[in-house]
């Protein structure tokens, strides 16, 4: 099995730091999932539109942006597209966790859309 979604290129990276600078010591900024049981033989999705339109953030040590890929921030799964954007591995947190965050919480939804460049993968 392997993850196939998109990689944060790094112009965005740097961009949504400097909007939200991570609360947590440990920043990942690093992917948005679509499918996280895909196999070697499935291709990269296509390049999408997407644009970070929400935050979360739990209080204990996660923190994570909630993205539209296409004008929809639900993924496939019935789960939403997301960045895990920072953490506490000190208190123990992963970044598998901000699906949990998102299932169990209200996330807090942007004034403005971020318009983010995504770039197909996987890993």
């Amino acid at each position: 099995m392997v993850v196939s979604g998109w990689k944060l290129a790094p112009a965005s990276r740097d961009f949504l730091v400097d909007i939200f600078p991570p609360r947590w010591p440990d920043l990942v900024a690093d992917h948005v999932t679509l499918d996280a049981q895909a196999t070697r033989r499935d291709p990269p999705p296509p390049r999408p539109g997407a644009e970070v339109i929400g935050h979360a953030d739990d209080g204990e040590g996660l923190e994570v942006l909630v993205v539209a890929i296409d004008g929809c921030p639900d993924r496939p799964d019935g789960s939403l597209f997301h960045i895990t954007w920072s953490l506490d591995r000190a208190r123990g947190r992963k970044p598998v966790e901000s699906n949990q965050l998102l299932a169990r919480s209200t996330w807090r939804p942007l004034r403005v859309p971020i318009a983010i460049n995504l770039m197909p993968t996987r890993f």
